[in-house]
C-alpha cells in the first residue's frame, strides 16, 4: 500500500510553547484521538514530533570535507513541528487523513507520497 508523509506546520517558532496551557492540552488530546484513529485503521507507521528548529543541526559534506551549522536548513518563519508517516489506499485517502490531522493540530499539514 503506498505510504504518504504528513508533516504539521508551524507559522513561526515554537521554542516557547506553553505545553501546559489549555489550548495545548485541548490540541494534545485530539491528537492523541487522531493517532488512535490511525492505529485503528491499519494506516499507522509512524509519527513523531519535533524539537524546534533552533535545535537543527545541518550537516554537508563537500570534496571530502563534512561540515556543520547550527540551525535549521531552510530559513523561513514557517518550521515542521512534526510528522506522519501513515499507509493509504491513494492519494484521496492520504488527503482525507489529513485533513482530519489539520483538524487536530489546528494547523496545515502538507501531504507528500514517499517512494516506499
Amino acid at each position: 500500500m503506498p505510504q504518504y508523509l504528513l508533516s504539521v506546520w508551524h507559522d513561526g517558532p515554537y521554542d516557547d510553547l506553553d505545553y501546559s496551557s489549555e489550548d495545548m492540552q485541548r490540541i494534545g488530546a485530539q491528537v492523541g484521538a487522531y493517532n488512535a484513529a490511525l492505529e485503528q485503521a491499519g494506516a499507522w507507521v509512524f509519527g513523531a514530533g519535533l524539537h524546534p528548529a533552533s535545535s537543527a543541526t545541518v550537516v554537508r559534506a563537500t570534496g571530502g570535507e563534512v561540515s556543520m551549522t547550527d540551525g535549521p536548513y531552510a530559513e523561513t518563519k514557517e518550521q515542521m513541528g512534526g510528522f506522519w508517516i501513515i499507509e493509504a489506499v491513494d492519494l484521496d485517502a492520504a488527503l482525507d487523513w489529513a485533513g482530519k490531522a489539520a483538524a487536530a493540530c489546528e494547523g496545515p499539514v502538507e501531504v507528500r507520497p514517499t517512494d516506499a
